[in-house]
């Protein structure tokens, strides 16, 4: 059977030969320049990673490390069919929408009681208690609740193989490093298993596996198990919000035609090519600012970048959120799937 190029491959070769999406050199001299005047910024660290989760729970126990684990087995498909029908979870005095909805929920779950980190609840929750756990403000429910119950059983079941642990499960393999781990992860998870076929060649994003493993360092604050070797291998997590920000910024653009199908709110099955484009020339984009970036530290500081490309998604995904209002007029791509 034949392997997948690995996320950053993948990027590399959908931006060869794209044909709606394009990467502007002068957009990323620019984001490279905006980066660097952040480098020192906490946002780059695994403080800054917990404070972009503040409804993470400490990493005082295994049941609260599988707290990322949950949260990323349904990491999927958050947009609404309308802008005014919004999914909505309040929980300690705040009200969250989209991702930071589903993280709410958890939370909110964790605080009244329901062992929704136990692996053996999770291999084994129904459709009814997930609904529960998951349930909205509003009248509009999460999205694909069936498919998230599927993905948890799944998570949960090979979780109880390794004592009900995410870390027992990463640290039983032989090889510790970034590389292994997700290959580990989207070998024993076919949910995360975020693979196409585009212009003849099998390609692979991971965005799930490869947030995992970024939100395992973070939860861990990179101590122990969460030391992970070779963590610049990860690339951006490729999915619908960083490519709206992404093209804000002037790094990426799309072909008039694609523009116009996206601002008619078009639906791009998972596989289309002009979703593979954009994903894979979203990856590629970000590997050429922090190809700059690095250029500029070690010209400028005479050092080595710590900012690799999952730092750099860190960064955008909350800056896309933050400036939602000044880049409406971008539209996100829509794609219904469980892979981002």
């Amino acid at each position: 059977m034949e392997e997948p190029l690995s996320p950053r491959e993948s990027g590399r070769w959908v931006a060869e030969r794209s044909r709606d999406v394009f990467i502007e050199e002068e957009g990323v001299r620019r984001a490279a320049e905006m980066l660097y005047g952040l480098r020192a910024s906490e946002v780059f660290t695994p403080q800054g990673w917990k404070k972009m989760n503040p409804l993470a729970p400490t990493f005082d126990s295994d049941l609260h490390i599988n707290w990322v684990f949950v949260v990323d087995t349904m990491n999927f498909s958050f947009w609404p069919d309308r802008e005014d029908q919004q999914c909505t979870v309040t929980h300690r005095g705040s009200t969250y929408s989209g991702y930071m909805a589903l993280c709410a929920a958890v939370t909110r779950a964790m605080d009244e009681g329901v062992p929704i980190t136990d692996a053996a609840y999770m291999a084994s929750v129904s459709l009814e208690a997930l609904g529960r756990v998951l349930r909205s403000d509003t009248a509009t429910p999460m999205p694909m609740l069936e498919e998230r119950r599927r993905a948890l059983n799944e998570g949960g079941a090979l979780l109880l193989r390794y004592g009900g642990s995410l870390r027992r499960f990463l640290a039983a393999g032989d090889a510790r490093d970034a590389p292994s781990l997700i290959r580990r992860i989207v070998d024993n998870l076919p949910s995360y298993r975020d693979e196409a076929q585009h212009e003849g060649k099998k390609i692979a994003f991971y965005k799930r596996a490869q947030i995992l493993l970024a939100d395992f360092w973070g939860i861990m604050e990179a101590r122990g198990e969460g030391s992970i070797p070779d963590l610049d291998y990860l690339t951006m997590f490729a999915d619908y919000r960083v490519p709206q920000a992404l093209v804000y910024l002037g790094v990426l653009r799309y072909s008039d035609s694609l523009m116009s199908t996206l601002k008619e709110g078009a639906l791009l099955p998972s596989g289309d090519r002009r979703e593979v484009e954009i994903r894979g020339c979203s990856i590629w984009c970000v590997e050429r600012i922090k190809t700059e970036l690095w250029k500029l530290v070690e010209q400028r500081d005479g050092q080595r970048s710590h900012i690799n490309s999952a730092l750099i998604d860190f960064y955008l995904w909350p800056y896309a959120k933050e400036h939602s209002k000044e880049m409406a007029h971008i539209p996100i791509h829509h794609t219904r799937c469980i892979y981002y």
